[in-house]
């Protein structure tokens, strides 16, 4: 119990703990989204196997080649563990990352983690040499916001639980579903932290909603063990 309480006193001495960003790291850029989180005051944690996903407030799941990340994850066994940590933990899901975590994946057909209620198209907008650098609307507060785009996946679909913050000729480039959220461009690329701001607001508040419940659920369980004394 001291040791307990010597820890919190510390802990409040010291500030609230910051939090912790996990980037799923089997391929892709996923330094340059640690570098992102960590200039936008979180702390960053590489993830290359399932026991890394313990103790995590929130993932990425980076851009690169969906192909080859999910050949990683299914030798690994870590396709089904990942599967369940996005079902309770917020995830940032950008470009490659988007397609694993979509409900439907098009062009060609391909499996996914189907946690984002959305379909999907695989390279959109073309090859490599068809890449853009757009400044487009977003209902982020800010104005524009700048996007880039490599070998894109488009969004033809969303489903009613998922908000649309940002569009590109009229397809979602920015969505948000609960804990959710995904961009079919590569926000870390950009000195703009703003997409960065909106996942750790989410992680926060997630964390207090989590916080709050596992308290309800300690009292209820302290009463109920109260009543079986009383009879």
């Amino acid at each position: 119990m001291a040791a307990a309480i010597d820890q919190t006193t510390q802990e409040n001495a010291e500030g609230p703990r910051p939090i912790t960003i996990g980037v799923l790291a089997l391929q892709g850029d996923y330094e340059a989204h640690a570098r992102a989180f960590a200039n936008a005051g979180a702390r960053t944690v590489l993830v290359r196997k399932p026991e890394e996903l313990k103790g995590l407030d929130g993932l990425v799941l980076p851009g690169g080649e969906s192909t080859t990340m999910l050949k990683f994850l299914e030798k690994r066994g870590f396709f089904d563990t990942l599967g369940e940590f996005i079902s309770e933990t917020p995830c940032f899901a950008t470009c490659a990352g988007c397609i694993l975590a979509a409900r439907e994946v098009l062009h060609p057909k391909q499996r996914s983690l189907g946690v984002l209620d959305a379909t999907v198209e695989r390279n959109a907008y073309g090859r490599q040499i068809d890449s853009a650098i757009l400044t487009l609307p977003t209902k982020l507060p800010g104005g524009p916001l700048e996007m880039v785009f490599i070998r894109a996946p488009r969004i033809t679909r969303v489903g009613p639980g998922v908000k649309v913050l940002a569009e590109r000729d009229g397809f979602p480039t920015l969505v948000r579903q609960g804990h959710l959220l995904a961009a079919t461009f590569h926000p870390e690329m950009t000195a703009d932290t703003r997409v960065q701001q909106l996942f750790l607001e989410m992680v926060r508040r997630h964390k207090k909603a989590s916080g709050q419940s596992e308290s309800v659920a300690a009292r209820e369980g302290t009463r109920g063990s109260g009543s079986k004394r009383e009879a």
